[in-house]
């Protein structure tokens, strides 16, 4: 074998990589200057139609040059999810602000229903719903008195759920801003966060049981539901007993009580 021919052709491979790699670099780095450096963008995996709820499935990430990201675009998965298209989005169209929204009230408050929930309305009144001072997005839960026997000492008021999320007040919905009815032409004033709008009505999020114990009180409970305002970071479910006359009475008059409904459903 000819070492000196061997040597010589290495040399030459070697050389021959190296001016490959740097005419790589430079058409690179010019790219680069051209079109900017690469970034991720969110694109469309298949077509996405109107209204319809964005998730991993429907898009995925790439990289383009920065000359070719699109204004508004998005770079991570987080971004997007639980979005919904605002209008129809092509296979491989990069995902832009514009093109997508929250659910709320433009998109309808179905979208707004967590999977296996269901969404009720009830009626309430300044003293049923704290001074109807409940927002969209607030956690309550929901007392009521229950009255089984037609007995004063019987009867309970009881905390029927718990941590229940609140859909809407009347018509404002969860990731929408409460809007007043003064309207300009194209534009819509938004109310302060601090501003509480007048509402009747309050929709909730339950599981369907829970729904048919709420449906109960109202057909047949012996008055309105409460809701009490609670926490929004207080996720806590705890144990509580109802609240009965006796409760509410110090000893000597839980005596007294009790004698008085004995004598007079007892001793008949």
């Amino acid at each position: 074998m000819n070492t000196r021919a061997f040597t010589l052709a290495l040399v030459i491979a070697i050389f021959a990589m190296f001016m490959v790699h740097t005419y790589v670099e430079d058409q690179k780095t010019e790219l680069v200057k051209r079109y900017g450096s690469m970034t991720s963008v969110i694109v469309a995996k298949k077509d996405i139609g109107e209204y319809e709820l964005i998730d991993d499935s429907k898009v995925t990430i790439i990289s383009v040059p920065q000359r070719f990201v699109s204004p508004g675009s998005f770079k991570t998965m987080k971004e997007v999810e639980n979005t919904i298209a605002t209008v129809p989005i092509l296979k491989d169209e990069q995902i832009t602000k514009p093109r997508i929204t929250y659910p709320g009230e433009s998109t309808g408050l179905s979208r707004e229903v967590s999977v296996n929930k269901r969404a009720v309305s009830i009626t309430v009144s300044d003293q049923t719903s704290v001074s109807k001072l409940i927002k969209p997005g607030d956690r309550v839960d929901v007392l009521a008195a229950i009255d089984y026997s037609g007995r004063r000492d019987r009867q309970k008021i009881m905390t029927i759920l718990q941590d229940v999320r609140v859909l809407s007040t009347g018509r404002n919905i969860s990731n929408n801003l409460p809007v007043i009815g003064v309207q300009t032409p194209k534009v819509i004033k938004q109310m302060k966060l601090n501003t509480y709008s007048n509402y009747n009505s309050v929709t909730l999020e339950l599981d369907p049981f829970e729904v048919q114990k709420l449906i109960w009180l109202y057909q047949y409970g012996e008055s309105t539901p409460y809701l009490i305002l609670r926490n929004i970071n207080d996720k806590e479910k705890v144990r509580i007993e109802g609240t009965r006359l006796y409760d509410i009475l110090g000893e000597k008059d839980q005596v007294e009580a009790k004698k008085f409904f004995q004598d007079k459903y007892e001793k008949r």
